[in-house]
């Protein structure tokens, strides 16, 4: 990692604040009416990761809880309560030993981390819609199109970037290949310091302290300049 980075992972670590993770059961309603929502994962794409609906905020699955897990191309699909869809955030996990990010698809990845997806934001998980998320959970009258334009502020991206988007994908062709390249060399490294951080934050690599989580976040969130300085 770079200099930033670097940095950011030793402000993370020296500050970091304690706190219990959330737990409790889920809600495992059954309604007559369901929907299937599918999208994909990604640092670089994930193969092998899980992804679940999130119904009580914990970060981690619970039983009662839609889960699907990852293809080859970082796709998922699960079929859910119509209601639920639009009721609970996406929460993909990304397992030690078991996912690869298919940008290094012969090493499997070595430390476990978590991303998730505002409400209703289905198409793609990824460092990016993290934060946004998080932007949001720290600020609960934040639209999701402030907490965007916040994000697209701190990495000085032009104004009509989609920072939800499939950057993967867009920074293949296209007139904004080049800031979707920018977009994915950020989440790179912004996934490298969230994984930096499991020990911490997943100390059994599953269930999560979501305080410490949020907590990480937030320090990512506050050197999200630096980090995109060196892309």
């Amino acid at each position: 990692m770079k200099r930033h980075v670097l940095a950011a992972l030793s402000i993370m670590t020296a500050g970091f604040i304690a706190g219990c993770g959330g737990g409790g059961g889920s809600d495992s309603g059954v309604t007559a009416t369901s929907t299937t929502i599918s999208g994909k994962v990604a640092d670089g794409y994930l193969s092998g990761a899980e992804v679940f609906l999130d119904k009580n905020g914990n970060y981690q699955w619970d039983g009662g809880e839609a889960k699907a897990t990852t293809d080859d191309t970082g796709a998922y699909s699960m079929t859910v309560p119509a209601a639920d869809a639009a009721k609970y955030p996406m929460v993909a996990r990304a397992i030690a030993g078991t996912t690869k990010d298919m940008d290094y698809p012969n090493i499997p990845i070595t430390n476990s981390y978590v991303m998730s997806a505002p409400v209703g934001s289905t198409g793609f998980i990824s460092p990016m819609s993290t934060l946004i998320r998080e932007k949001m959970l720290a600020n609960p009258n934040m639209t999701l199109t402030e907490a965007m334009t916040q994000l697209r502020n701190q990495m000085h991206l032009p104004a009509d970037i989609d920072m939800m988007a499939d950057y993967v994908a867009g920074s293949q062709s296209g007139v904004h290949a080049t800031n979707h390249q920018t977009m994915h060399t950020t989440a790179q490294q912004m996934a490298s310091l969230m994984a930096g951080q499991s020990a911490l934050v997943m100390p059994d690599g599953k269930s999560v302290s979501v305080n410490r989580y949020h907590s990480m976040m937030a320090t990512i969130n506050a050197n999200m300049s630096g980090i995109a300085a060196n892309v």
